[in-house]
């Protein structure tokens, strides 16, 4: 995660931002849950990479009743803020209606249980992972899911030809200025994101799944700037 993440007041503020930075943010998490329903058992346990916040591990929870997780993430606060968010009412983050079915684990995707695991998920996080990591990452969640596993993850990612990425960047600040965010805030965002983040295009990250060992990629969302694939292990 970047620095920003380890800000008290920008992990307090977290929730605000995907469903106004995120085209169709809340119905993303609901496709999420279908997709890994085609094919994950009611008792299925699920990897949730990225997983700061809670906001996704939520809905998953509450959808699936009978489903257990294991959440990772590298900021300490955003996992804090998951343990919130899923009701956690002690310091051990094992407790409360949702959460007492939630393992979380500060670190990355070698930090994450071997499982193996019957879906995963990795919502809104491989655009924080640079290009030359990006393989590993989604190799490592490959190597802990069963066969035939599906994998839903979603991301910046659009295309980055001459004039384009401005484009695409310029409509992602656009959408939140129309979601109600202030023009200087979008325009700084849009700022950082270009700076900061791995942008690739669809099409690398689509050969990324493949190489990955992943078989079935197929494109299911696609808001702006934000892309979603759902594949099978």
């Amino acid at each position: 995660m970047p620095e920003p993440f380890s800000d008290p007041e920008v992990v307090a503020r977290y929730a605000e931002g995907p469903p106004r930075l995120v085209p169709g943010f809340a119905d993303l998490h609901r496709m999420t849950t279908l997709l890994l329903a085609e094919h994950a058992p009611p008792d299925a346990r699920v990897l949730v990479l990225g997983a700061g916040g809670g906001l996704e591990l939520k809905t998953l929870a509450t959808a699936q009743p009978g489903w257990r997780f294991d959440g990772v993430d590298p900021a300490a606060g955003m996992l804090a803020l998951a343990a919130r968010t899923l009701g956690s009412v002690d310091s051990r983050q094992t407790l409360g209606p949702l959460a007492e079915r939630v393992r979380l684990h500060q670190g990355y995707i070698d930090d994450a249980p071997d499982g193996p695991y019957d879906a995963a998920t990795c919502l809104l996080t491989l655009h924080f992972v640079a290009r030359e990591a990006r393989l590993h990452t989604v190799s490592q969640l490959r190597r802990r899911l069963k066969p035939g596993a599906p994998l839903v993850v979603a991301h910046i990612s659009f295309p980055q030809g001459a004039g384009e990425r401005a484009r695409w960047l310029s409509r992602y600040a656009a959408f939140a200025v129309d979601s109600g965010i202030a023009p200087a805030q979008a325009d700084s965002a849009r700022a950082a994101i270009d700076a900061r983040l791995h942008l690739l295009t669809p099409e690398q990250d689509e050969a990324i799944l493949r190489d990955a060992g992943f078989s079935d990629v197929s494109l299911f969302y696609a808001g702006f700037t934000f892309r979603g694939w759902v594949a099978r292990a």
